[in-house]
């Protein structure tokens, strides 16, 4: 599954584990300091943060603080890949009628007798109903079961950075803005060709029994502020699955990368936050950068 999956799991909780803004909590007690990693890209007048997020967490997390805080704190705008809706049933309006299928297709006549019997057992292993996601096509259910053992292994929505970053943007008045709407983000899987669909939800299932260990894993390379580790992970997964690697990730680093040199020329501090997969390995943001002769210089604890 790697850092691919990864990928796929954090847009799909971004999408599906929406819940507009938090309240302000207390920190968490500091059981799990992290130090997650942060670049800098400067000119003469406008600064501009990068930070990669996370965006689902478990409470025991204290990330939160230090230089990405006095970052966040100096900084005039937050600039996410979303803005989320504050009603939870917004995004469901503008994603259910891209979910179902047009052809009369049934998902289960989709997959091989293998494949099938594999995914069955999945949703049910999950709680996810199958024969509601007859009508749907592959990358619904694909995106279903990507978060649904998240709850289970300790997750909170809630705690994720962005939802974090953005409640405190709020509290302190700052502007908030994103790079992607989510009618973009939903058409990321809903436009990808049906063998590409049904590749991702089988790559779904079949990763879900090691889900648990690899993603633990990533999270402690983001904790420890290691992107060479989440680069290696994200290599192997761009070997793999190519088609799906330009379209959730380097294409879409590529237009970020156009839009923070765009947005250089204009004064200012800016504090730009998206998945931490975006910041590591081959053809990450910073790579984009480089390639229009830009510098992103990380900042160290």
């Amino acid at each position: 599954m790697k850092m691919l999956a990864y990928l796929a799991h954090g847009l799909a909780a971004a999408l599906l584990l929406t819940s507009g803004p938090v309240a302000a909590r207390p920190a968490p007690p500091a059981t799990n300091v992290a130090t997650p990693a942060l670049w800098q890209v400067q000119d003469a007048d406008t600064t501009l943060y990068l930070f990669g997020t996370v965006h689902v967490m478990k409470p025991d997390v204290d990330w939160f603080r230090g230089g990405v805080k006095a970052a966040f704190e100096g900084s005039d705008e937050l600039v996410l890949e979303i803005i989320e809706p504050d009603d939870p049933n917004a995004m469901g309006a503008i994603m259910m009628p891209k979910a179902l299928a047009q052809d009369g297709v049934a998902l289960s006549d989709r997959l091989t007798p293998e494949a099938r019997d594999k995914y069955r057992a999945a949703m049910a292993a999950n709680g996810l109903p199958a024969p509601a996601f007859d009508r749907m096509n592959p990358w619904m259910a694909g995106m279903a079961l990507a978060v649904a053992p998240l709850a289970k292994m300790g997750y909170q929505a809630d705690l994720g950075a962005e939802k974090i970053l953005r409640s405190a943007a709020v509290k302190a008045g700052k502007r908030v803005e994103a790079l992607e709407t989510v009618e973009q983000q939903i058409d990321f899987f809903a436009t990808l060709p049906m063998e590409q669909q049904v590749a991702f939800l089988n790559a779904t299932v079949d990763g879900l029994p090691e889900m648990e260990t690899e993603f633990a894993a990533l999270l402690r390379h983001w904790q420890a502020g290691d992107p060479d580790k989440l680069g290696k992970s994200m290599n192997e997964s761009l070997e793999a699955t190519p088609e799906l690697a330009q379209v959730l990730l380097i294409g879409r680093n590529a237009n970020w990368a156009q839009w923070i040199k765009a947005r250089m020329a204009t004064p200012g501090t800016i504090f730009v936050a998206v998945g931490a997969g975006h910041l590591a390995g081959k053809g990450s943001v910073q790579d984009q950068l480089k390639t229009l002769g830009i510098t992103a210089r990380r900042i160290k604890e």
